[in-house]
């Protein structure tokens, strides 16, 4: 059975939605989860919803918690006994398959790096998100780890991307993209024209350039960026999101027509968000880090938890991370 680490602590609503999340995974996945924390924090929560420790949900006491804005080398050095240090400590020593934290991003990525290391031969690991469409899911990275990169780096974000589409997403053959200004070879950045040969090298299936409007066509299941494109791409959509639901609901209550017609299109109003809401795709995997790794929100819910732990569950079971190394070496 996959045994997953969460950290009890991390996020804008931990502990109270992180064990709720916790809890309703385990009603859904064969899994064990091990809630990470301080004890007594945890153990009020798991009352409130009637759950007791058993052999599946089990607890291990941190005494200390890595706050959302605090500086992630400090962290690393002087909180050794955090509910993140812990909670990696577990996958590296092979007790757990993975590990999920809604918490602070930057201690979260370099304590990863410092407690499992990198997988040999690439460079940075890059975070990842996975987007639904109308033709499937479509795997963006790097949405923000790495802010400067170099060609050989958007070489290691598509062969990772490549394999992570292929064993947990499920897509057979998955076509790469490279997101640039245009589809032609010759446009572009330094970086983007200096990359293009290099993914055109490796043994995938890379179609060549890719526009920002294809991102959720499906025209492709793998786009790559470097993260300072991907977190600004990513942002623009959450915040058009909310501008179309705050505009459909202000715009309804103009006249009882508006009203009627707002009525009719609930339902598929409903299904448009819930098909590109944070909390449907969970958590955004780390890539490139010998271990299992999921960032979630830091506003997740306990919905959004679930389906953060679910992500680790199927990048574990899939065993994404000896494919890559193996990839990788050769």
């Amino acid at each position: 059975m996959i045994h997953i680490a969460l950290d009890a602590m991390g996020g804008d609503d931990a502990p109270v939605e992180t064990v709720k999340g916790a809890v309703l995974a385990l009603k859904d996945y064969p899994i064990t989860i091990t809630l990470v924390g301080r004890e007594d924090c945890i153990r009020k929560e798991l009352s409130k919803l009637n759950q007791k420790e058993s052999d599946r949900l089990r607890i291990l006491h941190a005494s200390e918690v890595v706050e959302m804005g605090e500086s992630p080398a400090q962290s690393f050095r002087k909180k050794k006994n955090s509910s993140l240090r812990l909670g990696l400590d577990m996958v590296k020593e092979k007790v757990a398959d993975g590990f999920v934290s809604a918490g602070n991003t930057g201690a979260f990525m370099a304590t990863s790096v410092l407690v499992l290391g990198k997988i040999p031969n690439i460079d940075r690991p890059a975070i990842a998100t996975v987007l639904s469409t109308n033709n499937g899911p479509v795997l963006l990275l790097d949405i923000g780890s790495n802010v400067d990169c170099k060609p050989h780096h958007l070489e290691q974000f598509a062969l990772m991307g490549h394999y992570f589409a292929s064993l947990v997403l499920k897509v057979e053959n998955p076509k790469v993209g490279l997101i640039n200004i245009g589809e032609e070879e010759d446009k572009g950045d330094t970086l983007v024209l200096a990359a293009y040969p290099l993914l055109k090298k490796l043994p995938i299936n890379f179609v060549g350039n890719v526009e920002s409007r294809d991102i959720l066509t499906g025209k492709v299941q793998v786009m790559v960026c470097d993260g300072f494109l991907g977190n600004n791409l990513l942002k623009f959509g959450e915040g058009l999101i909310d501008v179309f639901m705050g505009f459909f609901k202000n715009d309804c209550q103009q006249s009882w027509i508006s009203k009627l017609g707002a009525m009719l299109l609930i339902p598929a109003l409903k299904r448009f968000k819930k098909k590109f809401d944070y909390e449907e795709t969970g958590g955004a995997p780390l890539l490139g880090v010998d271990g299992v790794c999921v960032v979630a929100h830091g506003r997740s819910q306990a919905k959004a938890i679930k389906n953060a732990i679910f992500r680790a569950y199927q990048e574990s079971e899939s065993n994404v991370i000896a494919t890559i190394q193996e990839a990788v070496s050769q």
